[in-house]
């Protein structure tokens, strides 16, 4: 029966040469099939994807599959560590393949029509599995060295920095320690990701914003020059910090906090949701923005209803307005600039030194156990307590730069300008800090005058 052989090419991200590029492998094959007196009818391919990772390989189960069907009854790839690094896929491969021969054209034939020649290639799989642990090995001791070192690791690059890790890029740097600043003052995540999308600005893959981009884009330690390893801050990093320390302690304790809530898309829009209480419920219940079809079919109105039942409900535009007329002229006393309650004297910087020196000592104790030093006992206490006590450093810096979200407004020369040129998210922040808005039952009509919203109908608690 003529040969029907399948070529089978892979190359994962680990790439351990120039002759590993798929394209090489496929030719260096249909060399060794013409040699062979082989025709080659089917190449399979599969790019990017490691056989020691677990992941599907879409190439190699089509592979598989005409095996098993007899379409092919011949199998070429470039080495062994090509076709599989896992036992279990090896066993597989036995089962189907049966005694269809299969060539390398580094590694020469594979002969599994016999037990010495499935012993051979288990013990050859074995070896390769072993090269592949001990290079991982490798490669993270290289990591956790590069990150004591406090030196970039490699990767794709970082918002805020050029591809080597180190430099500064100043306007996506600047756009980070602005965001930052702006989410501590009460601007929502959805906000940031909308006003730069708007302005051009994208993720350092060229992609949009999103919130859960900038999440995680104003968490990580690579802002205030920090380097984690295994969910521990470890080093300081060679490269500058673009966020001070204590504003991203901040800003990571607040988006970390366990409960916080995800804003609702209406929320961009209305400052009551989520915000307002209703005073029919009198227990906490807030309002949800929705919208309504008026009495023509053909006009829609904006109203807050409460999240518990259909029993209350208000149009938003008048509410809103009242409430902001409310808190423009409070924060336009001369006494406003006393809501800004300042932080307590907090030296930042001896606070920072002390962290560092903490983590310079956590990264040596393994040294020390590996000397004989200390025992592991005494590792994992010493490692335990210094822990602690950097949680108690981040909370107290944290505390210190968090602010006050009357910022920007209490202390404005123009305090209507800076309210209209804030995102309604920060507004909220605002109304948050000084007073609680409960919307209450009213009757319904016109009321004096011509007009059906009922001032009375709101009751204010100052903070």
């Amino acid at each position: 029966m003529p040969t029907a052989a399948a070529i089978y090419c892979r190359i994962s991200k680990d790439r351990e040469g120039a002759g590993l590029g798929v394209d090489r492998q496929r030719n260096d094959c249909q060399d060794l099939a013409t040699r062979l007196g082989w025709t080659v009818t089917k190449v399979y391919r599969d790019n990017d994807i490691s056989a020691y990772s677990g992941k599907p390989r879409p190439g190699y189960r089509a592979l598989l599959d005409d095996l098993r069907a007899g379409r092919v009854n011949a199998v070429l790839a470039w080495h062994n560590d090509r076709l599989h690094r896992s036992s279990v896929e090896l066993e597989e491969y036995i089962e189907v393949s049966g005694n269809a021969p299969t060539h390398f054209v580094k590694a020469g034939p594979l002969d599994l029509s016999t037990a010495s020649g499935r012993m051979t290639a288990r013990i050859t799989g074995a070896v390769a599995r072993h090269e592949v642990e001990h290079m991982i090995e490798r490669q993270k001791a290289a990591k956790l060295q590069a990150a004591q070192d406090g030196r970039f690791r490699g990767g794709r690059r970082a918002f805020g920095f050029e591809k080597d890790g180190v430099t500064v890029r100043p306007g996506e740097a600047a756009a980070v320690l602005d965001a930052t600043r702006r989410v501590l003052h009460g601007e929502s995540l959805g906000s940031i990701a909308r006003g730069w999308n708007e302005a051009g600005l994208t993720t350092s893959t060229g992609t949009q914003w999103t919130s859960i981009s900038v999440h995680k884009l104003l968490i990580r330690a690579r802002n205030a020059g920090l380097i984690e390893h295994g969910g521990q801050e470890i080093a300081k990093a060679v490269w500058p910090a673009i966020v001070p320390e204590d504003t991203w302690r901040a800003v990571r304790a607040l988006l970390t906090a366990p409960g916080r809530r995800r804003p609702r898309s209406n929320d961009a829009r209305w400052l009551g949701s989520g915000l307002f209480l209703c005073g029919k419920c009198n227990d906490g219940t807030t309002m949800r923005s929705a919208s309504v079809v008026g009495s023509n079919r053909s006009l829609r109105r904006a109203t807050y209803r409460c999240k518990a039942g259909p029993h209350l409900g208000r149009v938003a535009e008048p509410v809103d307005a009242l409430v902001t007329a409310i808190v423009l002229e409070r924060l336009s006393r001369p006494d406003a600039r006393l809501l800004l309650t300042a932080a307590p004297g907090v030296d930042t910087a001896a606070l920072s030194a002390e962290a560092e020196a903490l983590r310079v000592r956590n990264s040596g104790l393994v040294s020390m156990f590996g000397d004989g030093i200390i025992t592991r006992g005494e590792l994992e206490a010493e490692r335990a307590r210094i822990q602690v006590k950097l949680a108690q450093i981040a909370d107290t810096m944290a505390a210190a730069a968090a602010g006050s979200p009357l910022a920007g407004f209490a202390d404005a020369e123009d305090v209507r300008a800076a309210w209209d040129s804030a995102s309604v998210s920060r507004r909220k922040a605002v109304i948050d800090t000084l007073m609680v808005v409960t919307l209450l039952p009213a009757a319904r009509g016109r009321r004096p005058g011509g007009h059906y919203f009922d001032p009375d109908s709101l009751r204010i608690d100052w903070r």
